[in-house]
C-alpha cells in the first residue's frame, strides 16, 4: 500500500506495513564513517532523503547522529534503521546494545530496529524476545530482520508480539528473490533491498544501458525505480559521490513500463548472490 508519507517533501512515497511508514528510499552507510559520512549525509538530507540505514557494526551511529543535528532537518522528519549486532544477542547485553545504539545517535528513539543476522548465538525467539522489549520500553518505534530466509522470517513473526515489518536482504536485477518476496506479500511485511547495485554489475548490463537510454535516466535510477515500484519493497541506495545524490533521490517522478519492469526482472540468474558470509548466513531460499 502506497501513501503520501510526512518524512520527505523529495522522497515522498511511503511503504505503510501496520502503523510503520517506511519511506520508500533509504540512504545506505554501510563501509563510511567520520567526517567524510557526515558531509555526505548532509548532503543527501538537503536534497530529500529521509530515511537513514546504519547498524552497529557499522561504528558509525555516531557519524549518522551528528549528520542529522547538522543537517537542520528535524528529528522527527527522519526515518532511522539500526541493526543490533550478533554479539548483543544475549538478553544481557541486548538492552545495553541499544542503549548505546541511543547514545551515540543521541536520539531518543530509533524508528527501525533490526537483528543483523539470523546465525547468531542465542535462538531466533530470544532474537526476537530483544527486539520486542525493546519496543515495550519505548526505544524503538518499530522492529524487524535482516538476512533471514523464508522459514526464519515466518519463525519471527510467530514469536514476535509486535509487527515484523521487514526483513533487509541483498536484492537486485540478478538476484531471484520472488520467494522472498512472496512471503512478505502474505505476510503483510515488506522486503527492505541492500545491495541493489550488486556492487557496480549493473553499470555494465547492455539491457539496463538500454533501458536507461530509451527512459533517459542513468542505470542507478532504473534500478532504484524497479525495486520501488515492486509492491512491498523499499530500496536502501549508497553512494560516496555527491553528484550521484541528487540523481539517485529523483526516482518518483516517472515509472517504468511493465515491459521494462518484467525484462529487469528476467536478469536475474544463477550465482549472483554477493553478500553470503559463511558463519553468519542462513540457507538461502
Amino acid at each position: 500500500m502506497l501513501t503520501t508519507s510526512h518524512y520527505s517533501p523529495v522522497a515522498s512515497e511511503a511503504l505503510v506495513v501496520g502503523e510503520a511508514h517506511l519511506p520508500r528510499l533509504g540512504f545506505g552507510t554501510y563501509g563510511m564513517s567520520g567526517p567524510r559520512l557526515e558531509e555526505i549525509l548532509v548532503a543527501a538530507l538537503r536534497h530529500g532523503f529521509r530515511h537513514i540505514d546504519t547498524a552497529q557494526i557499522y561504528q558509525n551511529e555516531a557519524d549518522v547522529g551528528a549528520a542529522i543535528r547538522t543537517s537542520g532537518v528535524s528529528r522527527h522528519d527522519i526515518f532511522v534503521t539500526t541493526k543490533v549486532w550478533v554479539d548483543s544477542y544475549p538478553a544481557d547485553r541486548f538492552s545495553a546494545s541499544v542503549d548505546q545504539s541511543l547514545r551515540d545517535l543521541k536520539s531518543d528513539y530509533i524508528d527501525l530496529l533490526l537483528v543483523h543476522w539470523p546465525r547468531g548465538s542465542v535462538s531466533i525467539a530470544e532474537q526476537i524476545e530483544g527486539l520486542n522489549q525493546a519496543v515495550d520500553a519505548g526505544k524503538v518505534r518499530h522492529i524487524g530482520v535482516s538476512n533471514f530466509n523464508v522459514d526464519m522470517m515466518q519463525s519471527a513473526i510467530k514469536f514476535s508480539r509486535h509487527p515484523i515489518v521487514t526483513n533487509q536482504v541483498e536484492y537486485h536485477p540478478f538476484l531471484d528473490q520472488s520467494l522472498l518476496l512472496k512471503a512478505a506479500h502474505v505476510n503483510q511485511t515488506s522486503l527492505m533491498a541492500y545491495c541493489g547495485m550488486a556492487v557496480g554489475r549493473v553499470f555494465e548490463s547492455p539491457v539496463l544501458k538500454e533501458i536507461a537510454a530509451r527512459n533517459k535516466r542513468t542505470i542507478a535510477q532504473i534500478v532504484l525505480r524497479w525495486l520501488i515500484q515492486q509492491p512491498d519493497v523499499v530500496a536502501l541506495t549508497r553512494t560516496e559521490k555527491f553528484e550521484r545524490i541528487v540523481d539517485n533521490v529523483r526516482v518518483f517522478d516517472f515509472e517504468l513500463s511493465q515491459e521494462d519492469m518484467q525484462t529487469i526482472t528476467m536478469l536475474r540468474s544463477p550465482g549472483s548472490r554477493v553478500v553470503n558470509p559463511a558463519h553468519l548466513a542462513p540457507a538461502w531460499d
